[in-house]
């Protein structure tokens, strides 16, 4: 009950300061808001990218592995001409895996071309990416389809002129109509729509299937040279839910190793990338950013600690007679001390919430003017209390201390 008491009487006085000063108040707290407002800022803008990032990450699958020419690297000294002269993976790469690999639960053949035509009767949508991939790219890849069905295995096979759009794709050339069952004109050839997937909206990596045309690699075959650099050959591997990346991994290097026939000691010629590498790179850099929001927001923060303590101390001097009337009344060191301390941690409460008002209000205004929606998260609103709390109890230990200290007596007096 004491404790309580202590609370609620310090909470009056800071607010009794509060309204008795407010100009000094104010400007001592606005180092303590600014602060709060750019660690949060900053926290929630990263957290807020790194949540969008990882989705689309996630949707490339957290158990795949592509087997590609060129490895995935974000760094300076990329080493090109090392990898100017590797194969592309193959079909005949892809046929051999698919035979021999234990760990998979598929195994597809992909490529892809960019800025395509596709009609339908007097409609046409431009700037459309074509994919063709063989018939485990359902397994490989994460999707669901709003109407129609998957490619059957004949239709794969075989080469069956048949394609699924995406939904953006279906929109503009059907607009509301049915489209599975229709023929479109794309590549030079009609195809059969069969399907139509759902629509995913936009992500930040560009995986999107909303501007898409997939259709059977074995049908890609006679009109595009498969092989060809350009149009990005691959092979997609996702490993079995109750097996490791690192299992998958391990195996599918000695079976590229054994297809290529690469001797021990002798590098490869194909390169195994994984989501692990984006995320690991993700997380580097939105880790300097944090550092940087710390950094800032710290030097505020620090200013606004020594503004909290000089108000507290010219709290003590104006209520030194007001602590002799209460030690003398048989209050407790303790309770001097306390009472000093919460005062300090509700006025820096007090400046870290505006602190989290203007984070909010900052949200807002962004997402109102742009499609990007700042969140501000439970995690980074306790992290801006917390962080208020500790410099309040920092910032005012030592004018409540010396509070405290004082004889009773002498303090009457003065």
């Amino acid at each position: 009950m004491i404790i309580f008491r202590l609370i609620g009487e310090s909470f009056r006085f800071a607010f009794d300061a509060l309204r008795q000063n407010k100009l000094r108040t104010m400007l001592s707290l606005l180092a303590i808001t600014i602060g709060i407002f750019t660690i949060i800022a900053v926290f929630s803008a990263v957290d807020t990218f790194r949540g969008k990032l990882q989705s689309s990450v996630d949707k490339l699958g957290s158990n795949t592995i592509y087997v590609q020419k060129w490895p995935w690297s974000f760094g300076d000294n990329y080493p090109w001409w090392k990898y100017m002269n590797r194969p592309q993976p193959s079909l005949r790469d892809f046929e051999a895996l698919r035979e021999r690999i234990e760990n998979a639960q598929g195994v597809t053949f992909e490529i892809s071309t960019s800025d395509r035509t596709i009609k339908y009767r007097s409609s046409s949508v431009e700037g459309i990416s074509v994919w063709a991939a063989s018939h485990d790219f359902n397994k490989t890849w994460n999707f669901e389809l709003q109407e129609g069905r998957y490619f059957t295995e004949n239709e794969s096979k075989n080469g069956t002129p048949v394609c699924i759009l995406g939904s953006d794709v279906a929109a503009g050339l059907f607009d509301g109509d049915e489209p599975v069952g229709k023929q479109v004109q794309i590549l030079g050839r009609r195809l059969t729509v069969v399907g139509v997937f759902k629509k995913e909206g936009e992500d930040m990596l560009g995986t999107s299937l909303d501007k898409n045309v997939n259709i059977p690699i074995s049908f890609a075959k006679g009109v595009l040279d498969i092989q060809n650099e350009r149009y990005g050959p691959q092979i997609t591997v996702r490993g079995k839910d109750n097996v490791s990346l690192e299992e998958v991994e391990s195996e599918l290097k000695g079976l590229m190793r054994s297809i290529h026939r690469i001797r021990p000691g002798q590098e490869e010629d194909f390169a195994l990338n994984k989501t692990t590498i984006i995320s690991n790179q993700l997380d580097s850099m939105f880790k300097m950013v944090n550092i940087a929001g710390w950094v800032i927001g710290g030097f505020s923060i620090l200013v606004g600690g020594f503004s909290i303590a000089n108000i507290m101390f010219v709290s003590v001097k104006e209520r030194t007679n007001i602590i002799g009337i209460q030690k003398s009344l048989g209050a407790k060191n303790y309770f001097i001390l306390l009472q000093f301390i919460f005062e300090s941690i509700s006025l820096c409460i007090l400046g870290g919430l505006l602190g989290l008002l203007l984070v909010f209000l900052l949200a807002l205004a962004i997402g109102a003017a742009t499609d990007f929606h700042i969140i501000l998260g439970l995690n980074n609103i306790a992290l801006g209390i917390g962080i208020s709390i500790i410099i309040g109890t920092i910032s005012g230990f030592w004018p409540a201390y010396s509070a405290s200290r004082l004889d009773p007596v002498e303090a009457i007096r003065s």
